[in-house]
């Protein structure tokens, strides 16, 4: 009764699986699809990611995406979509024990892979063409491949993928009954996936460590092991998974003599791996069913459940299921003492074997394994020397970093000292600033207070003293007519004293200069110079608003003692005055004919007059160029920036 509920049990769940599994599908695609939006190329991955995630659960849905995807791919001209859609296809074929299909395919991919492709694409390619061949007992080739996914996925650091190739070459270790290697590949398999928290892998490596203990004959080892992939994969609803772990567990408990527990688990492998239509792996299942009849005592049942292994290899094509039915073959009737069969089995069995697998296989093998190691040793020891060198980099990093520490820091102090010393030269600057400011500003405040003192107190004296001698002179009787010619030059000399003192007030600050600007009264100073004594012309551009009173009156003194140096120095009879503002600022020109200096010579500028021109402009930030040569006139050119 209990058998029959397992089996009640085992169908149910794959029926729920079934239908939960059809919703992931149709849910995951919709999604793919969705985010590919109406972009072909993107519908053709769409397509081919759903193919490959469900290609172990269901072969069928999983082809026609696959198909659906090449389809789209070929109308686009789009390699890297129609060589996954290969390689997808390849991978179905081969689990439906289609071998010699499955090769042509892979034919289809190989005209694509190495053009425009991912390592992806690549690595898929060459793990189908490994598969293929270990189906074939064909071990060399196989592990050729396996060693070209793991350089693969090496290469690009693609962790998920570096565990899938340790995991094929873990099987293909297995297959060759190195238990060693195979195990050391399945752990490094495991610790990778378990890091990456792959849980479909990690069933993966779960289940090959299993069959690892199994062939040591550690048979509660393997079921530990068996038993936890067979929860992940529960968890996960993966049927093929599933049927992978029913067929392992059923096996270790035959290998056990528990036979009615091995009956169960391989009943149902058959099972979901005959509703799936998944060949490749069921005539190993038949096989350990047939063993396991065996066990019981079963034997009409196990040699019909071996004799089915044996159909199966042979309409799929499977060189090692081949073999190994017809090895399980003549154990069988020479256990049950029936020689005939026993050695028709056993002859059978030796030719396969003989023409499949060559005597010198394992020595190939034992070549590619020590090639592999010895590139692997080599891989690790330029790791070894590029870590070597990393650590010498970073030791002459930290050193060099020091002395740049030690650099940066004296740079700190000099720049320190250097901003110091600059804040206090511009602290020195604006002081002497403030001092030539103030001087300038007391200068001219004196110059204020005297012309006002000239005009309202000499001056008015001086015109009350000619207004008393000219009423005076109404009064007096002079001797004769020389004496009053005399008092009239004395009233003469007073009025010119009075003009004299007038044009000394204005001199000092001109009434124009206060009221209209600059050019108003640089044009009055000059109205008063005798144009037989000196031709003067000025020129004024962009004068139309007041600058800044400081500028105006520095500026002024400046042409102001520009002018009387030509007066009473250069002996010229024309001088011409230029002052003009732009967007730059004032520029100025005071130009002369006469006789000229040299300019070149230090000793010229030692005089008060050209001194304080230069202090002036240098007060207003602006620069001035003195261009002269004996014979040759004066050109003294003034430029204050704009602020």
């Amino acid at each position: 009764m209990f058998p029959k509920l397992l089996l009640v049990f085992f169908c149910t769940t794959i029926f729920c699986t079934s239908f939960s599994q059809q919703n992931a599908i149709d849910s995951f695609l919709s999604t793919q699809l969705k985010a590919a939006g109406e972009n072909a190329l993107r519908k053709a991955d769409a397509y081919n990611t759903t193919a490959r995630k469900f290609i172990r659960t269901d072969l069928g849905t999983s082809l026609i995406f696959s198909r659906k995807a090449l389809e789209i791919s070929t109308k686009e001209k789009y390699v890297s979509g129609m060589a996954m859609a290969y390689c997808n296809i390849t991978t179905i074929l081969e689990r439906q024990g289609k071998i010699d299909a499955a090769f042509t395919v892979a034919d289809s991919a190989a005209a694509l892979v190495n053009k425009d492709t991912s390592h992806v694409v690549k690595w898929y390619y060459a793990s189908n063409l490994g598969n293929l061949y270990r189906r074939k007992a064909n071990y060399p080739l196989a592990l050729q491949y396996y060693q070209q996914t793991a350089k693969i996925a090496e290469d690009n650091k693609d962790e998920k993928l570096t565990a899938s190739s340790y995991n094929l070459l873990g099987i293909i270790y297995l297959t060759t009954n190195d238990l060693d290697r195979a195990e050391e590949f399945h752990k490094k398999s495991l610790v990778l996936r378990t890091a990456l928290k792959d849980s479909m892998s990690m069933y993966y490596s779960y289940d090959n460590l299993g069959i690892v203990n199994r062939e040591r004959k550690n048979y509660d080892k393997a079921l530990e092991y068996y038993f936890k992939a067979k929860e992940l994969v529960e968890l996960l609803k993966d049927s093929a998974g599933i049927s992978f772990m029913y067929n392992d567990i059923g096996a270790a408990y035959s290998f056990k003599n528990q036979t009615a527990d091995a009956e169960k688990y391989l009943k149902a492998s058959i099972g979901i791996r005959e509703r799936n239509n998944e060949l490749h792996e069921l005539a190993y299942t038949y096989n350990y069913l047939g063993e396991n009849y065996e066990r019981k005592g079963d034997l009409v049942n196990a040699e019909a459940a071996i004799k089915k292994a044996l159909s199966i290899a042979v309409a799929i094509k499977n060189n090692k299921q081949l073999i190994e039915a017809h090895e399980s073959l003549a154990d069988f009737f020479s256990r049950n003492k029936k020689y005939d069969s026993a050695y028709v089995y056993e002859h059978k069995y030796k030719l396969i074997k003989d023409s499949i697998i060559k005597k010198d296989q394992q020595e190939i093998i034992a070549e590619l394994t020590t090639k592999y190691e010895t590139e692997k040793q080599k891989t690790r020891i330029k790791e070894q020397q590029l870590e070597i060198t990393k650590k010498n980099y970073w030791l002459a990093g930290i050193l060099g970093g020091a002395l740049v520490l030690m650099a940066g820091g004296y740079s700190f102090y000099k720049r320190r000292k250097l901003k110091q010393e600059t804040r206090l030269q511009q602290e020195i600057i604006k002081q002497q600033d403030l001092s030539t400011k103030a001087v300038i500003a007391a200068e001219e405040n004196e110059r204020k207070r005297i012309a006002s003192d000239l005009h309202d107190g000499v001056g008015q004296m001086m015109s009350a003293a000619k207004m008393n001698l000219s009423a005076f002179e109404s009064e007096l009787t002079f001797a004769n007519e020389e004496r009053k010619l005399a008092f009239e030059k004395i009233i003469q000399l007073v009025d010119e004293g009075c003009k004299e003192v007038r044009n000394v007030s204005h001199q000092m600050m001109p009434n124009a200069l206060l009221k209209q600007g600059l050019a108003s009264a640089i044009k009055e100073f000059i109205d008063k110079i005798d144009n037989s004594i000196i031709k003067v012309t000025l020129h004024t551009e962009g004068l139309n608003e007041r600058l800044n009173s400081n500028t105006e009156t520095v500026l002024y003194r400046v042409i102001q003692e520009c002018v009387n140096n030509v007066i009473k120095h250069a002996n010229a009879n024309v001088l011409d005055i230029a002052l003009i503002k732009d967007k730059d600022g004032i520029a100025v020109t005071i130009e002369d004919n006469g006789r000229g200096f040299d300019s070149s010579n230090k000793m010229n500028f030692e005089g008060i007059g050209l001194k304080n021109i230069i202090s002036r402009i240098e007060y207003l930030k602006g620069n001035i160029e003195f261009d002269a040569a004996p014979g040759k006139g004066t050109l003294v050119a003034i430029h204050i920036p704009k602020v």
